[in-house]
């Protein structure tokens, strides 16, 4: 691309970065007709093939209103100049760790505001280490884990310690999330991005260091604390009154959470603790399903990490990147999370976070466009200095209001004690 057509690219509001992909599409499809159509917010495609983008704009009929924007993910001088014609950038381009840092670099460097649906964690620690001082001087507000990874869990922190606050006056020491119940399908881009970081894992310490440290997203200087619990295996939850097991994308978000207690100075205390797991029930049956399940998990990672296993699960029982699951299934989709708090003094709280469809692919587009758009309409530059945040020190009560508002998320207390 030459400088003329650098000229050439449309100023616009937000820039849908990966709209041919699955998720991309699904995240044109919800803020067109909603933000784009109605003059509320100028859209534009991005991307790498024309043909691709023009075929979104087609399903969308969608009109001039709706540029595309087709560029290299690796061309700098383009990310560049597209990133000052954006005010914000929603990237769906995974895996991040292979297609989505010179952006992030790019958005760093020009003061452009930015969210993503990552889940890399070495990734993401190596981006926040990279630009942070860039993000800051520019002002670009740079804000990872946009969907299901991780909002609902950093939210739902956030929405239970305000809650703890207003009727304890203190926050909650310890917090477990137990996912209660889920309906869902994945995409071919999450599983890209799953066996990416399983790959970098495997073949540097160095990376599996800072995927085990659950303080691996904290700034720099914060990245120890007191020892964290985690279920790596199955057991029974007291409090949860039901067997559990490991939680894949709890590595994920706890980390995002202690990120976003340490951004806040650790208003909810240096010796925080979180973790997640998944509700396998009662009894006999819930013991069972608790084994099977984590061992089944465990016989998934240990076929991943080694390159002739994993070429067969690609191949036979993974979904390829551009793939997922089907509108109908994506509507019956569903997420009930419980948030379980417990302080020093005694005090509970119990909070309940729902989503209305499939969690990575039905509720997730809507989570990352309420989090562009909220990035844009509602958190000043004034009120939100350049950096890298989390969902919920980025957009706090605002964005959950977006969320329930138009998301189809709902936050609860649901019992105090």
């Amino acid at each position: 691309m030459n400088s003329k057509q650098f000229k050439d690219l449309p100023d616009v509001d937000i820039v849908l970065w990966g709209a041919s992909g699955f998720v991309g599409r699904l995240l044109a499809e919800y803020l067109w007709p909603r933000y784009g159509k109605t003059d509320m917010v100028r859209l534009a495609l991005g991307g790498n093939s024309r043909p691709e983008l023009e075929a979104v704009h087609r399903e969308l009929a969608a009109d001039e209103r709706l540029p595309v924007i087709v560029g290299d993910a690796f061309d700098r001088p383009f990310l560049d100049a597209m990133a000052k014609k954006a005010r914000v950038i929603a990237s769906t381009v995974g895996p991040y760790a292979k297609l989505g840092s010179p952006l992030v670099a790019a958005c760093a460097k020009n003061g452009t505001d930015y969210c993503d649906l990552s889940g890399e964690t070495p990734w993401m620690s190596r981006m926040i280490d990279a630009h942070q001082k860039d993000a800051a001087a520019s002002g670009a507000r740079i804000v990872h884990s946009c969907g299901f990874d991780s909002i609902p869990s950093d939210m739902g922190v956030f929405f239970l310690q305000t809650e703890a606050e207003k009727r304890f006056g203190h926050p909650m020491q310890r917090v477990k999330m137990r996912v209660k119940a889920m309906r869902g399908g994945v995409s071919g881009g999450t599983v890209a991005s799953m066996l990416n970081v399983i790959e970098e894992v495997r073949r540097d310490p160095k990376i599996a260091k800072i995927a085990k440290n659950p303080y691996a997203l904290a700034p720099e200087e914060m990245r120890s604390g007191v020892r964290q619990p985690n279920v790596s295996f199955y057991e029974y939850d007291p409090d949860a009154r039901s067997w559990v097991a490991p939680f894949v994308m709890g590595a994920v978000n706890t980390r995002v959470v202690h990120r976003s207690n340490a951004l806040m100075g650790h208003a909810w205390g240096r010796d925080f603790q979180y973790d997640e797991a998944m509700m396998m029930g009662t009894g006999i049956t819930g013991r069972l399903r608790a084994a099977a399940f984590a061992s089944s998990l465990g016989v998934f990672f240990i076929g991943s990490a080694f390159w002739p296993s994993r070429a067969v699960l690609k191949k036979t029982l993974l979904p390829k990147p551009g793939e997922g699951p089907s509108a109908e299934k994506r509507e019956k989709g569903f997420y009930k999370l419980l948030f379980l708090g417990e302080s020093t003094d005694g005090s509970r709280l119990r909070v309940i976070v729902t989503g209305d469809r499939d969690p990575g692919y039905g509720s997730t587009p809507k989570m990352l466009g309420e989090s562009a758009v909220c990035l844009l309409k509602d958190i000043d530059k004034q009120d939100l200095k350049g950096g890298f945040w989390t969902p919920s020190t980025a957009m706090g009560q605002t964005l959950i209001d977006r969320l329930t508002g138009n998301a189809g998320l709902t936050f609860e207390v649901a019992g105090i004690s």
